[in-house]
Parts: structure tokens; sequence; C-alpha cells
């Protein structure tokens, strides 16, 4: 077998479950162990049908484990306050942390964007899933286009919305906001989500709205197509449901942009449906399902980077 880099999952709820089971699959990484509090928790019960060694210690529990000392990379799927805490213990015994949270204690990565720029940080914050899904659009019309404004709409089933995620509300809309700015390149960024209660539960959809100069949108087009590929890489359920629709605002024609005053050029409206894999959650839960994606997509550049050589 080729070489594999040992990693560690902090969390043992939907979100550490599902990770573990993609994880499980990697020809670079190799999972150690999944780290809970909870002893009866399922995530831990399915890690020791796999084989995979456990802790319901927490933090505490990992770091004195047997295996601690070989592990190089930790995935921490827990929560925004929980995870300050451990990357300060990481970062202290020299572990390569990719974070699930919205925390934004490392750089705001998205691997189809940015993950070149972060790769050697000792931190990867994945942003959120709505940020996952929707922060690709968004830098596709910016390599074209200078995008003055960015709006993202993230509806997802509430049964897919756990604890985590509900306490983490303020957290991910705040978060998500500054990464469509700062990764989606766009001068003033929003997001919005919305947590659906339809049964049966709704599939992930997300709604980009931006407004950038005025620019052939043949070439929007085609970016955020090539964008779409990408993505489909790691997610295959990523997809458009309809034709991207554009709407032109011109002198005799401005909007308003808050905070920005009157604009002139074309408005993108883009309309996404994420699919999850179905590996641990329901296919309708993409927004977990993208979450894990990107950030096993990330470890493995990591992990690959390590094996390379790198420090």
């Amino acid at each position: 077998m080729a070489q594999q880099i040992k990693a560690a999952i902090i969390g043992s709820g939907n979100i550490g479950t599902d990770l573990m089971i993609k994880l499980l699959r990697s020809k670079v990484l190799e999972l150690a162990v999944l780290v809970g509090i909870d002893p009866d928790s399922e995530g831990l019960a399915i890690a020791r049908k796999h084989g995979v060694k456990t802790t319901d210690k927490g933090i505490d529990g990992l770091v004195a484990h047997q295996v601690f000392n070989d592990i190089r990379v930790v995935f921490d799927a827990t929560s925004a306050k929980a995870h300050i805490q451990h990357d300060k213990i990481l970062r202290k015994h020299g572990k390569r942390v990719v974070d699930l949270t919205p925390a934004a204690v490392g750089p705001f990565v998205v691997p189809v964007v940015n993950i070149d720029e972060h790769i050697d940080q000792p931190n990867a914050n994945m942003v959120t899933c709505g940020g996952q899904a929707t922060i690709p659009m968004v830098a596709a019309i910016s390599r074209v286009s200078h995008v003055r404004y960015a709006e993202i709409v993230a509806s997802v089933s509430s049964r897919s919305a756990g604890p985590g995620t509900r306490a983490n509300i303020d957290e991910f809309t705040r978060t998500t906001a500054r990464g469509v700015e700062v990764v989606g390149g766009a001068d003033k960024g929003k997001a919005i989500i919305i947590l659906n209660p339809a049964e049966p539960p709704m599939i992930m959809r997300d709604t980009v709205f931006t407004l950038c100069d005025t620019v052939d949108t043949a070439k929007i087009e085609e970016s955020v197509k090539k964008m779409m590929a990408e993505v489909q890489k790691y997610v295959p359920g990523y997809q458009l449901k309809q034709e991207l629709q554009f709407e032109r605002f011109g002198a005799n024609r401005p909007i308003k942009i808050p905070g920005y005053g009157e604009f002139e050029g074309i408005k993108t409206a883009i309309y996404l449906e994420v699919e999850g894999a179905g590996d641990y959650l329901p296919p309708y839960a993409g927004n977990l399902d993208i979450m894990t994606a990107a950030a096993l997509a990330t470890g493995e550049l990591i992990a690959a980077r390590l094996i390379a050589g790198a420090p």
C-alpha cells in the first residue's frame, strides 16, 4: 500500500461520522482515531465496527491516546466554541488542522478556489456548508469581472441541521458572508440560511446573486460551468437547477446597493442543488456532505504534500 498519513477526527456526531466513512476510503489518509464525548454515540460505535480506535474523553483523550504522536492531520467536527480551545492544543503539538466549524481561526479554504494559497497553513478553516456550495460560484464570476456585491441563500432541510448547526447559526451567517468576500472576491457579501421543515425532506438548495461590472455574459457562463465541473470531482451531486439568469443595469436604469450607492452592470442569479453521496447521512443532507467532502479533499491535499516531504 502507498504511504498514508495518520489522521484523527474530533467529533462523533453526524458530520464527524460521515467524514469518517469517506476518510476510510482515502488512499493518502489513514484514520487512526475518532474522538467523541458520549460513550454511547452512534459514531463511536460505527468506528469500532470498522476497527477504528476511539476515545470518549474529548481532546484530552486524544492527546493521551497511544497513537497521538503518529497523527499529523486532525479534522475538527465539533463547534466553533470548542474549536478555539482544540486549535491551541493541537498547534502546540504541531498537528495540521482541518476545521469544519465556523470558528474561522485559520484562513478560509475552499479547495477548488484557494487551496494552493493555504496548503502549508497550520489551520485550514472550511468556512461553512453554505460557503462551500456558493463561494465557488462567486469566485467563478470574480475571475471574469469585478463583483461588487454577492448574496447567497442556503436552504437546507431542518432534519439535516443538528444541535451543532443550530448553535452556530450566527457564526454561519457572519463566516459565510466574510468568505464570500475574502475567497469569493466580492466587495460586499451577505449570507442567509433557511432551515426548511418540509416533509419529505428537501435536498439542499442554494441561490447565488451577484452584481458585477459589465462583461460578456458568455464569459460568466463559461467560468461558472468550469468551476461546476471542478466541484463535482468531489461532490458529484453538485449541479445547476436551471440556466443562469442575467439582468443588465445601465445609466438609465441603475440599482442601489446598500452601503455602495448606484450600480451599473450585470446581475447574475445562479440556482444550485447539492445532493449528498449518502455515505452515512441521507442524500438530502447535501449541506453536510459538501462540507465533509471539501474537508476530505483539503486533508488529502495536505497529506499528499506531507508525503512529498513538506514540513
